[in-house]
């Protein structure tokens, strides 16, 4: 991972959009800060396309696509996209499985719960279970004391024994069936909100993300950015991002965001 600072003008001016995680990318110890929400609006006022891939819930996602400055969100770790459309005051949402679909998988990610708990002492349910529609999110350290790395890959294991998909975050480890990942709804949004082929235009686009949920944006982005708090992960992580900021969370967002506006002039 080279220093942000080496991304070459001419490159940071090919960039149109702006793709982040949220947790531990856009935040800082769990909290929002004034500075990364500000970068988004200065990134949407200079013209880029500002979209969050995000593991949160369908729930927090309807919230962030009508009020916070983005162009829409994928989440649950692409079980979808959502785009507020302000003009007809009507919100879009995309779904990978139907609602029947999804109901099957909740009655065996109920009993994968159950399993989980059962066999990892000190694992709990994400305080943010009841928005989810898609994926079961088990916390390791967000609102439980931290596990030790080991007991965070026996939850993935679980998971993949039951023929799960199972990927860790900086706090929580999502579960879900269904051969989806951030990356392939991406690649949908583009198609169908924007109309244009994702692997065609890559290059013009950035993704800033913090943890190994990223790898699959990571490995894809040539111009993939991690904040600093990403080197924590570096032997966890399948790809890693080109670039890494000076500063973690929020603060290493507002350092990317600031790179990219001046360079717009």
């Amino acid at each position: 991972m080279k220093p942000l600072s080496e991304f070459s003008l001419e490159g940071r001016r090919e960039i149109e959009f702006v793709l982040s995680d949220i947790d531990d990318t856009l935040t800082n110890e769990g909290r929002l800060p004034a500075v990364a929400y500000t970068a988004m609006e200065k990134l949407t006022d200079a013209g880029f396309k500002m979209i969050p891939i995000t593991g949160r819930p369908a729930g927090w996602c309807d919230h962030i696509a009508r009020m916070w400055p983005v162009d829409g969100v994928v989440g649950e770790n692409g079980a979808f996209y959502f785009h507020y459309d302000s003009k007809n005051r009507k919100m879009i949402r995309r779904w990978w499985k139907n609602d029947a679909e999804r109901a099957a998988d909740r009655k065996n990610l109920d009993k994968l719960k159950k399993k989980i708990l059962k066999n990892v002492p000190g694992a709990d349910i994400a305080a943010d279970q009841a928005y989810r529609e898609a994926d079961l999110a088990i916390d390791f350290c967000e609102d439980v004391p931290p596990l030790p790395m080991s007991e965070v890959d026996r939850i993935v294991d679980i998971f993949h024994a039951a023929g799960a998909h199972a990927k860790v975050s900086s706090i929580h480890v999502n579960g879900w069936f269904g051969s989806y990942d951030k990356l392939t709804m991406t690649k949908i949004m583009f198609k169908e909100l924007f109309g244009v082929d994702l692997d065609s235009i890559k290059e013009k686009v950035v993704f800033s993300g913090d943890s190994p949920n990223d790898s699959p944006m990571f490995g894809y982005f040539p111009n993939a950015v991690g904040v600093a708090n990403v080197a924590q992960f570096s032997g966890r992580l399948e790809a890693r991002p080109a670039w890494i900021t000076r500063l973690p969370g929020g603060h290493g967002f507002a350092e990317l965001a600031d790179a990219l506006i001046k360079a717009k002039g």
